[in-house]
C-alpha cells in the first residue's frame, strides 16, 4: 500500500512562482515600445519621461517616420539603472 501526502500550501506556492515567470516572459515578449507603451511600463506620462529621462544620451530610442520607438530590453535595463541613481527622498 502507498500512502501520498502532499503539501498543498508548497503546490500552491510553487504553482504562483511559475505563472509569474510565464507571464513575466510573456509581458517581454514585446521587442519594441511605442511611447503610448513606455509611458505605460512607466507609469509616467509622455511630458514626465521628457523631463527625467528621454533626452540622457543612453536612453535606447529611434525615430521611424514620425513615432518613436525603444527596443523593450534595452529600455528596461536602462530604466533599472536611471532608477538606481535617483536620489531616495
Amino acid at each position: 500500500m502507498l500512502t501520498l501526502h502532499l503539501d498543498e500550501q508548497a503546490i500552491e506556492q510553487h504553482f504562483i512562482e511559475e505563472l509569474k515567470k510565464r507571464l513575466s516572459h510573456i509581458e517581454q515578449r514585446r521587442t519594441l515600445w511605442d511611447m503610448k507603451e513606455l509611458c505605460r511600463q512607466t507609469c509616467m506620462s509622455e511630458n514626465t519621461i521628457k523631463e527625467k529621462f528621454f533626452y540622457d544620451e543612453r536612453f535606447p530610442k529611434r525615430k521611424i517616420g514620425g513615432k518613436w520607438y525603444f527596443p523593450a530590453g534595452e529600455a528596461e535595463n536602462f530604466l533599472l539603472m536611471w532608477l538606481e541613481e535617483q536620489p531616495i527622498n
